[in-house]
Formats: structure tokens, C-alpha cells, sequence
């Protein structure tokens, strides 16, 4: 069974630990309409890179 040999401080803990954490969404605006979405996702109005490639129930 393996023992460490030194105790880690919590200072040092914390170090480890700093890369575990979670990360907002990577978000783009639309520049047509500026609109926030996912990158590399339809915009909610149907706007992927500046054209309308969707049409939406209003339409």
C-alpha cells in the first residue's frame, strides 16, 4: 500500500485543484441580428454566420 512521504499543504491542494473547474459555454453574437448562441450552433432566429439558413414558426 503506498504512503506518502510528505504531507501536502492545502495551499498546495488548492494548486492541484485549480484546473478542475468548469468553464462557461463558449458563446458567439450573430452579427446580423446580435444575437448570443452557441458557436458552431443556429442562432435561435435561424442565423447561422450572418445568413438565414432556417426558417422559424413565424415565418
Amino acid at each position: 500500500m503506498a504512503v506518502q512521504q510528505n504531507k501536502k499543504s492545502p495551499s498546495r491542494r488548492g494548486m492541484h485543484r485549480s484546473h478542475d473547474r468548469l468553464s462557461g459555454p463558449a458563446l458567439a453574437i450573430e452579427p446580423t441580428t446580435g444575437e448570443r448562441h452557441l458557436r458552431h450552433h443556429v442562432s435561435p432566429t435561424g442565423f447561422y454566420r450572418g445568413k438565414k439558413v432556417v426558417k422559424t414558426k413565424e415565418e
